[in-house]
């Protein structure tokens, strides 16, 4: 059996400092944060990608990088604000709007 980082879930730190795996996180976040939110609000997959115009599996299979565009069109679709804090994991989160 490997004892290799890929089959303990360790990565190396110079690894982690790679400009394409941040980018990657980076995308795992959003799409994990659009699953928390329309989860919440009990909607299917289709919803978000729907009224952000995007294709389902753009935003919750990581297939796209989070600009603040984006980030602002699926906030407002998910009819929340948007969390960015890189210390925290996952460092974005989509937050239901203060009444």
């Amino acid at each position: 059996m490997s004892s290799g980082y890929h089959t303990s879930g360790k990565v190396p730190p110079e690894h982690r400092e790679d400009p394409a795996y941040r980018a990657a996180g980076r995308r795992m976040d959003l799409a994990q944060a659009v699953y928390d939110r329309r989860s919440a609000l009990g909607w299917t997959t289709a919803e978000p990608a729907r009224r952000a115009e995007l294709s389902e599996e753009a935003i919750e299979e990581s297939g796209v990088d989070p600009t603040p565009a984006l980030i602002e069109r699926l906030a407002t679709a998910l009819e929340a604000g948007a969390r960015i804090d890189p210390r925290t994991s996952p460092g974005f989160r989509f937050e239901e709007h203060a009444a």
